[in-house]
């Protein structure tokens, strides 16, 4: 393949500018021997996505090193000196398990503090949540997390918080990027750091969010009668050892197992196929650490332990995964009947979900005459939600399908380590009642409609690959189906010119939310089928929902069957292929 000229001279750039000798001799390499890697890692710079900047590590514009890092955070400072003149500035710093974390941590340090910021660096991974609360605890204009979440060992991020303790948003986030673009070369770049100017942070900021998850829990001295409660957790190699097991003891439970080999923090993640609790595989080591000792709840937290994973035993003692949905359902309607008990139930409160969640949650809610508030997909917009209404509106928690949830409001993100907690106790209370979580979910779906999700992802690599997603895209956006598994669509969502059109009543109406690339058709039987590149990786989305009744809770396996099928057929109808 002929390689274009333009990354022809970005490339060259590198092998002429003022960068380090290993860099610039792993550039020559790609120039000489690999013309699609050296494609793939100049055809374009790392932008934020959803997920903030995230890539593969090595040499070049479209990948994680010192100078996409030291760029990226020169035009941060940049953007914070401009945005506070005058004021002493804050920035708080964390990092996971990854490979080159404290490398890119302490480059992200050295930059701003070499621009006269005050920078709170912590002296060990910690998780991406707590991360957001010491934004808030610490009173910092901004905050950046060095993570690629669940993404493969090769991968490493950098997310960017504001001041909220959100991840950024427009104007902010186009501003940032904006700030970096202005940056001609890395001589732009301050990269000799002030280390008057960075402060070692850990022990004090742990307490202080472990007691703030502590007076979360609605039902303490239940806990007490169910502390015997068996629990296993893994934190998958990454932060959220540090963390989970002491805020599940702070709610007072007292049999938590462990699997040693996976306690181990480790980028290379030895231990586990892949460290994305959204995979069945990940939960493997857990759940046969569940048999030998019989503990009917299981959770796994992934590197940067904003999201998990949770195994519950069903009636035959085996141990099944419950789906990102199925938590949030439980974890929802926990949280809305000890509201409606305890008499905190104002008409002020609300819960918030991804409008790719399932539609199960705003039934449940409905019932407690609570509003919910749907989202783009991306916690960032639920934490932008909640900063919105702070003061005027009280959140309960949220969710989202790719198992990410919140409760409370101190953080702004999703919170593995709020959610273990809570989980568990909702497991507290439901063995309370005599049953299991298995048990528990049949009678929701019992109660409301039984809703069935699937996510598939179809990944191409590469620059080729992302121009083949986006035609795709514009294809069913010029030629949208008429029907999909033999039900009329009803309703087409445009995310992208914020426009929802009713099919049946040849009409459109505005869509509250800014735009975003995403697709949605519904049917007439109450299916729900979204389309959504990846804002991070060379991969499309779909995410299905079906529904059904659920008359009797013992025939929820067969109901499920029956909603998992139907789910196959649309997926073979669309002609969709992984």
């Amino acid at each position: 393949m002929a390689v274009e000229k333009y990354i022809l001279e970005k490339a060259q750039s590198w092998v002429e500018g003022n960068y380090d000798e290993d860099t610039k001799q792993r550039v020559k390499w790609l120039l000489d021997n690999d013309e699609q890697e050296l494609t793939n890692a100049f055809y374009q710079d790392l932008e934020f996505g959803t997920g903030g900047l995230r890539g593969v590590m090595g040499v070049g514009t479209n990948r994680m090193n010192k100078y996409t890092v030291g760029m990226t955070t020169q035009g941060l400072a940049n953007y914070l000196l401009k945005t506070y003149p005058g004021e002493t500035l804050k920035v708080a710093i964390a990092f996971d398990c990854r490979q080159n974390n404290t490398f890119f941590a302490r480059t992200t340090a050295d930059v701003l503090s070499a621009n006269g910021i005050e920078v709170y660096l912590f002296n060990d991974l910690r998780p991406t949540p707590e991360l957001s609360y010491a934004i808030r605890h610490l009173k910092c204009h901004s905050g950046v997390m060095i993570t690629a979440s669940h993404n493969p060992k090769e991968y490493n991020g950098y997310k960017v918080y504001w001041n909220d303790g959100g991840q950024i948003v427009p104007p902010h986030d186009k501003n940032i990027i904006a700030e970096v673009q202005k940056i001609q070369s890395v001589d732009d770049v301050k990269f000799e750091g002030n280390p008057e100017l960075v402060e070692t942070i850990g022990e004090e900021v742990d307490t202080s969010y472990i007691n703030r998850i502590k007076n979360l829990s609605l039902s303490p001295s239940l806990i007490q009668r169910q502390q015997a409660l068996k629990i296993v957790y893994t934190p998958l190699h990454g932060t959220g050892v540090k963390l989970v097991p002491r805020a599940l003891q702070a709610f007072g439970f007292k049999n938590i197992y462990h699997i040693e080999e996976q306690d181990v923090t480790d980028g290379n993640f030895p231990a586990v196929r892949s460290p994305n609790p959204e995979e069945p595989a990940a939960l493997d080591m857990a759940i046969k650490k569940a048999r030998e000792t019989d503990a009917g709840l299981v959770m796994a937290t992934d590197p940067d332990a904003d999201r998990v994973g949770v195994a519950v035993k069903n009636d035959n003692g085996d141990h099944v995964l419950l789906n990102g949905n199925q938590t949030a359902a439980i974890l929802i309607y926990y949280l809305l009947t000890k509201w409606q008990e305890q008499g905190k139930l104002t008409g002020r409160e609300y819960i918030a979900k991804t409008v790719v969640t399932t539609d199960l949650l705003q039934e449940i809610a409905d019932h407690f005459d609570v509003p919910t508030y749907n989202t783009l997909t991306g916690f960032k917009w639920i934490a932008d939600l909640i900063r919105e209404k702070e003061e005027k509106e009280t959140f309960i928690g949220g969710g989202e399908e790719s198992y990410g949830y919140l409760v409370g409001d101190f953080v702004r993100d999703k919170d593995a380590v709020i959610s273990c907690a809570m989980i568990a106790e909702a497991a507290a209370w439901a063995a309370e009642k005599g049953k299991s979580l298995y048990q528990l979910l049949p009678e929701i779906y019992q109660q409301f409609s039984f809703y069935y999700e699937k996510l598939m992802s179809v990944k191409r690599e590469g620059k080729e690959g992302a121009e083949e997603i986006q035609q795709w895209m514009k294809n069913y956006r010029q030629q949208p189906p008429q029907a999909i598994n033999g039900s009329p669509i009803v309703m087409i969502k445009d995310y992208s010119i914020s426009e929802a059109k009713n099919v049946k009543e040849n009409r459109t109406e505005k869509i509250d939310l800014p735009q975003s690339n995403v697709l949605q058709f519904f049917t007439e039987d109450g299916s729900k089928i979204t389309m959504r590149p990846s804002g991070t990786e060379p991969k499309i989305k779909y995410y299905f929902s079906v529904k059904g009744k659920l008359e009797d809770k013992n025939d929820f396996e067969r109901k499920k069957d029956e909603l998992d099928k139907k789910i196959d057929s649309i997926i073979k109808d669309l002609k969709l292929e992984k």
